[in-house]
């Protein structure tokens, strides 16, 4: 494919880089090099593909709550942890 960059270790993607782009690649977001970029780095990373597959099964499961099944106080409290979680 002529607009793919040659296969080398700079193209390589960190795990750290997999779980930053998972969201935008299952929402269908990411653009298809970065989409492509991130399939060679999942063809050999077991642990990568464990976690996309655990975000599957999340959103899967996530997908029916509606956003007013949860209270405000309760909204907000999770909103104030995975904010907690991504600083730290």
């Amino acid at each position: 494919m002529a607009d793919e960059p040659a296969d080398t270790h700079a193209d390589d993607l960190a795990c750290i880089d997999e779980v930053e782009l998972v969201t935008d690649y299952l929402e269908g977001a990411l653009p298809a090099a970065e989409a492509r970029r991130l399939e060679r780095h999942l063809e050999t990373c077991p642990g990568c593909t464990e976690y996309l597959e655990q975000m599957r099964t999340l959103a899967a499961g996530l997908g029916g709550l509606a956003e007013d099944s949860i209270s405000p106080a309760r909204r907000e409290a999770l909103i104030a942890a995975f904010r907690g979680a991504a600083e730290g």
